[in-house]
C-alpha cells in the first residue's frame, strides 16, 4: 500500500520535498543568503505572537473572502512570484491551475520557467512580476506582453541588493542542462529516480531559461544570462517607479518596502499597494522579519493604499496574525514551492488547504465572522516585537 499522498503541514510538505528532489535543487529552494538569521526569524517571529482565543459566542458561518488590488480571492493568500520553478515538469502552471481550483490569485515572476500566456490561460487572476532591468524599451515590451495575455496588476520587485554566500553554502546550478551538466550532476540526480521519473513521463527536461524575459524574435535567456543583465541594470530611483507605474497603467504593487518612510514614498509615487518584504531572507541578512515590520507600515499608509506581507508564512495562523497586525493578505513563496515539488499541482492545493482550514480556525476560535474583522486584540504581543525604521522620532 502506497503512502498518502496528503499532508497536514507545510512541515510535512518540506521533509517529503526534501526526500524527492536531489540536493542542489533543494538547497535552491531553501535559499537565504549570509548567516540566514533573517530567514530564521521571519517563521520565528510568528511563533513568538499568541492568540487571545475566546470561549463562546463563535459564528457558524465564516467569511473568508476578500479582494487584492480590486481582484476576489477566496481567502487572502496571493501565490508569491518565484522564479523558475522547474522542481516539476509543469512548474508554474501546476501551480496556477492549483491556485486557480482554490480561487486565490497567482503571482508570476518574468524570471519564471513557464510564459505568461500558459500561466494566465491557467489562472485568469494573475499578477505578473517584473524586476527593474534591462533597457526601459525592453520592459514596456515586457509590460506590453503581460497586459495582452490577461495579467491583471504588475508586481515590481526591487528588494534586491545581490547579496550572496550562506555559511551553509550555495548549491551548485548548471547554466543549462546538457550532456556535460547530466554527467556531471549525475551523483545528485541518479539517487533520486522518482524526480528522474516524473521528469522522464513529461518527455521534458528541467528548463533553465527565462521565457517571458524574451525578446522579439529572440531567444528566451537562461536564468543566469537574465540574472546578469539584472545586475547590469543601474537601479532605480523613485521616477523611476513612478515611470513603471504610470506605463503599466493599471493596478501596481511595489514588493519589498520594509521601512515607513518608503511606504510614504510608495503612496507619494501612487502605488496602489505594497507588500512588507525581505525578499524571503535572500537579501540583507538581519534584516528583521516582515511580520515584525509590518505594524509600523500598515500605521503609517493603510489607510491610503492596500499593505500585503510577503515573508515566513507556513500556517494558517500564520495567516491570521499578518492580518490581525495590518495586512490585508499575505504572500507564501517557499510553502507552495515544497508542495510542488512533494506532489504538483496536487501538492500545491494541498498547502493552500492547510492555510485556509488554519486561518478559518483562527477567525472562529477568535470569534469573529469574517477575515475582516481580525484586529491586535485577537494577539498577544510581546513588548519589544516590532521594528520600525525610517518612521522619525
Amino acid at each position: 500500500m502506497g503512502r498518502n499522498p496528503w499532508f497536514e503541514t507545510v512541515a510535512e510538505a518540506q521533509r517529503r520535498a526534501k526526500k524527492y528532489l536531489p540536493s542542489s535543487v533543494y538547497g535552491a529552494l531553501v535559499a537565504g543568503s549570509e548567516r540566514g538569521r533573517t530567514i530564521d526569524d521571519n517563521t520565528g517571529a510568528f511563533a513568538e505572537l499568541g492568540f487571545a482565543p475566546r470561549v463562546a459566542g463563535f459564528h457558524a458561518d465564516r467569511d473568508l473572502s476578500t479582494t487584492v488590488l480590486g481582484v476576489e480571492s477566496a481567502f487572502p493568500v496571493v501565490i508569491s512570484p518565484t522564479g523558475v520553478q522547474a522542481v516539476h515538469p509543469d512548474g508554474e502552471v501546476a501551480v496556477a491551475r492549483a491556485a486557480a481550483e482554490r480561487g486565490v490569485i497567482m503571482g508570476l515572476s518574468s524570471f519564471a520557467s513557464k510564459p505568461v500566456e500558459e500561466v494566465c490561460a491557467a489562472n485568469p487572476n494573475t499578477f505578473y512580476q517584473m524586476y527593474w532591468t534591462g533597457s526601459r524599451e525592453s520592459m514596456v515590451q515586457r509590460m506590453e506582453r503581460a497586459r495582452a495575455a490577461g495579467a491583471k496588476a504588475l508586481i515590481a520587485t526591487l528588494d534586491w541588493s545581490f547579496s550572496n554566500g550562506r555559511d551553509w553554502g550555495s548549491p551548485a546550478i548548471p547554466e543549462k542542462i546538457d550532456l556535460k551538466a547530466a554527467i556531471k550532476f549525475a551523483p545528485d540526480v541518479l539517487p533520486r529516480p522518482r524526480w528522474l521519473w516524473t521528469f522522464a513521463k513529461s518527455g521534458r527536461i528541467p528548463d533553465l531559461t527565462a521565457p517571458n524575459l524574451k525578446p522579439p524574435g529572440g531567444k528566451a535567456p537562461t536564468f543566469f544570462g537574465a540574472y546578469y543583465e539584472w545586475m547590469q541594470t543601474t537601479p532605480p530611483a523613485w521616477d523611476d517607479i513612478k515611470w513603471m507605474r504610470e506605463e503599466w497603467g493599471g493596478p501596481f504593487l511595489l514588493k519589498g518596502v520594509s521601512r515607513v518612510d518608503d511606504a510614504k514614498r510608495a503612496v507619494d509615487a501612487g502605488v496602489s499597494a505594497i507588500s512588507v518584504s525581505n525578499h524571503g531572507g535572500n537579501n540583507l541578512d538581519t534584516t528583521p522579519a516582515s511580520i515584525r515590520l509590518l505594524p509600523p507600515i500598515a500605521e503609517a499608509v493603510g489607510n491610503e493604499i492596500e499593505v500585503l506581507l510577503d515573508g515566513g508564512v507556513r500556517r494558517g495562523g500564520d495567516v491570521a496574525k499578518a492580518l490581525a497586525l495590518g495586512a490585508r493578505a499575505v504572500l507564501i513563496g517557499r510553502a507552495y514551492l515544497w508542495g510542488l515539488a512533494a506532489a504538483g499541482q496536487t501538492g500545491v492545493g494541498n498547502v493552500l488547504d492547510i492555510l485556509r482550514g488554519g486561518l478559518d480556525s483562527a477567525v472562529l476560535g477568535l470569534g469573529h465572522s469574517s477575515v475582516h474583522e481580525l484586529c491586535p486584540d485577537d494577539l498577544h504581543i510581546p513588548d519589544g516585537f516590532t521594528r520600525a525604521a525610517g518612521a522619525g522620532k
